[in-house]
């Protein structure tokens, strides 16, 4: 598989952390001490998770190497949805005006990335679609708890797209190696650490600390095995991609595997938590720093729990 072109889309409005100084009283240098965020993005009121993800597909259509009537398989990701119905995948399509294709939206929270890609390779692999869109997109300031003063300052807005084809359609491509994903559910305090509850006071994180333990352990865990299973090493990774939770993470998954700092690629601290976003929009800030040859891990861990991991050769 081949990621022919990468997009982001983020809302104008940035919220720093005085905000919650003055809302309840954390300050800048105890947030920033603790999660690396300084300030994170907000969408609009007349925005939401469907509309980001069709102004980050406005963006992809500016560089595409087809028509997008050859699209023919639409992969929807948000753990926020606008719609439970008209899910963030129909949004789009109704947009793109493609009709008759397969359209479909999903969820495993913050690596519901690497879940969709997953979703596309299958498809390729019975020969359903040959082209596909993938869109990501998550609106976590219409469900968090800004008065949690635990993770309420973590969340920020954000939407990706990614056009993703069987075959090489570019010499400048990003090959997608290799991807393995899993599900954690059976570790720790899987099932109650980070959840999201229609009838609750939105997203709450009761036990921050395991999921911090478990991203810890499962983020470099899979990074490792997705380069063995391509027979490559650590010392043929050129940039690591994790899940933007937090900057303290990122550093403990660099530190574990051995890699230095300037292999990292970190945009939490000025976007905060965007989700399953976070990974496909830092692919999208920094597409044109990527150099012939090198090899990128992205690597995820979202609530319930779940993880994975993708080799990406550029």
């Amino acid at each position: 598989m081949y990621i022919n072109t990468v997009s982001h889309y983020l809302p104008s409005e940035v919220i720093g952390n005085e905000y919650f100084t003055n809302l309840n009283n954390l300050s800048n240098e105890w947030i920033v001490e603790r999660t690396g965020i300084s300030e994170r993005r907000k969408a609009s009121t007349d925005e939401n998770t469907s509309t980001m993800a069709i102004k980050a597909v406005e963006s992809l259509l500016e560089d595409i190497p087809y028509s997008k009537n050859e699209i023919d398989l639409i992969v929807g990701a948000t753990y926020t949805p606008y719609d439970t119905i008209v899910t963030l995948a129909h949004a789009v399509q109704h947009q793109l005006q493609i009709p008759d294709i397969p359209v479909v939206s999903i969820s495993s929270a913050c690596s519901s990335l690497l879940n969709a890609i997953e979703i596309v390779e299958g498809y390729f692999a019975m020969g359903k679609a040959s082209k596909a869109l993938v869109v990501v997109s998550d609106h976590n300031t219409a469900y968090y708890n800004e008065m949690d003063t635990v993770s309420g300052h973590l969340w920020g807005d954000g939407a990706s797209a990614l056009l993703i084809s069987k075959e090489r359609q570019t010499e400048g491509d990003m090959q997608i190696k290799k991807l393995i994903t899993g599900g954690a559910a059976t570790s720790g305090k899987a099932v109650e650490a980070v959840v999201l509850r229609p009838n609750d006071r939105g997203v709450v994180m009761p036990f921050g600390r395991d999921v911090f333990q478990n991203a810890c352990v499962y983020m470099p865990k899979v990074s490792q095995q997705v380069l063995q299973e391509c027979g490559l090493t650590i010392n043929d990774l050129d940039y690591l991609i994790p899940h933007q939770a937090n900057h303290r993470i990122s550093l403990n998954v660099i530190n574990t595997l051995g890699i230095p700092a300037e292999k990292l690629i970190s945009n939490i601290q000025y976007l905060g938590n965007t989700g399953c976003a976070g990974c496909a929009i830092a692919l999208s800030e920094n597409k044109e720093k990527f150099k012939k040859g090198e090899n990128i891990v992205i690597t995820v861990f979202g609530g319930g729990y779940s993880y994975g991991a993708m080799l990406v050769t550029i």
